[in-house]
């Protein structure tokens, strides 16, 4: 199966111009939501990884069946204020003005080998912003894995030249 080929491209949504990469059409198909799933899986089952980070809110999506089928803990990063307990936040950059994002202070071990998913990398500002949290609360980024890569916006490269590696199922040319 082509996970690709299940992701709906809605045109100039939220803004003129944004070619919106849609994974709404690949959750409600079952065949494909598994093959992502397990696509996943079968790439990190024999990678030590204690507990799986994902972002607001696609990336909740797609972690917490990942790390269920891994048999690991989820944890969520979410947007500001949305946390119950004590959390620390990093501020990042949005094409107009800046956004953040928060963890508890207590979800994750020093030393925990962390795999940070989301469901799609554009320009890695969120991604990267995760990242620092994970790290300020003592976790190590074993990979950051995404179903969707859009290269030509750069969020790739963004987190490898901070030292991340990073995995896609697929990509899509242009923005």
């Amino acid at each position: 199966m082509v996970i690709k080929s299940k992701i709906r491209t809605i045109p100039d949504y939220p803004h003129q111009g944004i070619m919106f990469r849609d994974i709404t059409t690949l959750l409600k198909d079952a065949d494909g939501f598994y093959a992502t799933i397990e696509a996943l899986a079968n790439r990190y089952r024999d990678v030590k990884i204690d507990k799986i980070v994902g972002i607001e809110s696609r990336g909740f999506i797609i972690g917490a069946p990942l790390a269920y089928a891994l048999g690991v803990g989820f944890v969520p990063v979410r947007k500001k204020g949305k946390l119950p307990s004590v959390t620390i936040g990093h501020d990042y950059q949005l094409e107009y003005g800046t956004d953040r994002i928060e963890i508890h202070t207590d979800a994750i071990s020093s030393g925990e080998q962390i795999l940070l998913v989301d469901d799609l990398i554009a320009t890695g500002g969120t991604a990267e912003a995760a990242v620092a949290l994970i790290q300020q609360v003592g976790g190590v980024v074993v990979e950051c894995a995404f179903v969707i890569d859009l290269p030509d916006v750069g969020g790739r490269k963004r987190l490898e030249a901070r030292g991340q590696t990073v995995f896609t199922l697929c990509e899509f040319e242009g923005d």
